[in-house]
C-alpha cells in the first residue's frame, strides 16, 4: 500500500474547527509504509488535545484493514504543545500531588534536560539481565564518588526502581511552578511510573502514550543540579527508546548483558539500534559474570565466561567491566537498600567491580578527572 492509497483512505478526516478536510488544508505532512508499519505525520496546529484523540482514532479505524493499531505510528508537528502532567488538589502549592494525564506523546525539537550534566541511557535489548539492579548500584557508586545522580525508570510496564530504592509507597508531589519533584532515597533522586499507580495494577497502554509519560519525566521534572541522569530502559528496541532519542539529547548509552549467547544476541540488537540512532556508545558491561559460592568459595561461571568482553571486541566498543553475582546483591535489592551504599560490603568483589565500572564511565565523560570512591569521596561531596 503506497502513500497515495493511504492518503485516499484518510480523505474523510476533517478539521473539527473549520470542517475542511485535512487534504484541503494540506495537513498531511508525511505518509510512509515500511514492512507493514504505517507512519503518518500531520499538522495539528489549532487542534485541541480532545479533538486530536478523536482524529487519531478515526485514522486507526480507516486503516484497520491494512495495519493493526500497534503498526500505525502517528506523529504531529505544531508550534504549540500540551501539558501531560498537572498538579491538583491542595492549597499549599509546594506540596501538591503530581498526577498523570494519559495521552499521546507530542513530538518536539530534540533538547537537553534542564539542570542535568549528562543523560545516560542503560539498555539491554532483553529482560532478565539485571539491568535495573545494575542501574541503581551504578548510580550509588557514582554518588559515592561525589556525583549528584538521578534515575528515570523508563520501564512503564514493569517498573522496579521504587522497590529497589525502598520507596514503594512514596507518591511524588509538584512544586509551585508545577514541576514534578523527584523522590529521594539515600541521596539518589528518581522518578518511576510505579510511583503513580498501584503496583498490583497492570499497565495496558499503547506505545505513543508511553512516550508522553517519558517526556514529562525528562522535561517537566525538577532535575536541577544533577550530574548524571541515568535512564533505565525497558527491554527491546521499541517506542520508549525511540521517543527518548527523538526528543532528548542523550550523551551516551551503556549496554548490559549476561555472558550467554542468547542474551548477547539481543544485546547486540540493542547496541545496533543505538548506533542507528547516532547515540554515542559508552561501552558494554557483563552482568552476573560469575557466582562465588559462600560455602565452597569457588567461582562458578553459571552463564558462561567472558562472552560480553569477546562481543565488545567484535563490535568495536569498550568493555567497561564484569559484575559478579553475590547473594547479598539480591537481598539488598529485595530490602530496598542498594548494595553499593552498604559500608559493610566495602572491598568485596561486587563492590570493587561497580567502583571500577563507575570510574570508567565518569572518565569517559570527564577525561583526565581523578577517580574518587569510598571514604575519600566524602571529602569531595558538594
Amino acid at each position: 500500500m503506497n502513500a497515495e492509497n493511504i492518503k485516499s483512505r484518510l480523505s474523510h478526516i476533517k478539521n473539527p474547527v473549520t470542517q475542511a478536510s485535512f487534504h484541503q488544508e494540506d495537513r498531511w505532512k508525511e505518509i510512509s509504509e515500511n514492512s507493514g508499519k504505517i507512519t503518518i505525520t500531520y499538522d495539528r496546529e489549532g487542534i485541541s488535545p480532545q479533538d486530536k484523540r478523536v482524529i487519531e482514532a478515526m485514522v486507526v479505524e480507516a486503516l484497520k484493514e491494512f495495519a493493526t493499531p500497534d503498526n500505525i505510528v502517528l506523529k504531529t508537528v505544531s508550534n504549540s504543545s500540551a501539558d501531560v502532567f498537572k498538579a491538583v488538589g491542595t492549597q499549599a502549592p509546594a506540596a501538591q500531588p503530581a498526577q498523570i494525564k494519559t495521552g499521546h506523546a507530542q513530538p518536539m525539537a530534540k533538547k537537553s534536560v534542564p539542570g542535568v550534566g549528562k543523560v545516560v541511557c542503560i539498555g539491554s535489548g532483553k529482560g532478565g539481565v539485571g539491568k535495573s539492579t545494575f542501574t541503581v548500584n551504578l548510580a550509588s557508586s557514582l554518588l559515592r564518588m561525589g556525583k549528584k545522580v538521578g534515575i528515570i525508570d523508563a520501564d512503564i510496564y514493569g517498573p522496579s526502581i521504587p522497590m529497589l530504592l525502598g520507596k514503594r509507597e512514596q507518591k511524588p508531589v509538584a512544586s509551585a511552578d508545577k514541576k514534578i519533584i523527584p523522590v529521594e532515597s539515600n541521596g539518589l533522586k528518581f522518578l518511576s511510573f510505579g510511583l503513580f499507580i498501584d503496583e498490583k495494577d497492570p499497565v495496558i497502554w499503547r506505545g505513543p502514550m508511553l512516550g508522553g509519560v517519558l517526556n514529562q519525566f525528562l522535561f517537566d521534572a525538577d532535575w536541577n543540579g544533577i550530574d548524571y541522569l541515568l535512564i533505565d530502559l525497558p527491554p527491546g528496541t521499541g517506542d520508549i527508546q525511540l521517543s527518548m532519542v527523538q526528543n532528548c539529547h542523550v550523551d551516551g548509552a551503556i549496554i548490559i548483558s549476561t555472558p550467554q549467547d542468547v542474551a548477547l544476541l539481543d544485546a547486540t540488537k540493542g547496541l545496533e539500534m543505538f548506533r542507528k540512532l547516532n547515540l554515542p556508545i559508552v561501552g558494554m558491561v557483563e552482568n552476573m559474570s560469575s557466582f562465588v559460592c559462600s560455602n565452597c568459595q569457588h567461582e562458578h561461571h553459571i552463564f558462561g565466561d567472558g562472552g560480553v568482553e569477546k562481543a565488545s571486541k567484535k563490535l568495536d566498543v569498550s568493555f567497561l567491566g564484569a559484575i559478579p553475582l553475590e547473594l547479598e546483591l539480591r537481598t539488598s535489592a529485595d530490602e530496598g537498600m542498594p548494595y553499593m551504599l552498604n559500608p559493610s560490603y566495602e572491598g568485596r568483589s561486587v563492590n570493587r567491580a561497580f567502583t571500577a565500572v563507575s570510574q570508567k564511565i565518569d572518565q569517559y565523560f570527564n577525561p583526565g578527572s581523578e577517580p574518587k570512591s569510598g571514604f575519600l569521596s566524602k571529602l569531595f561531596q558538594r
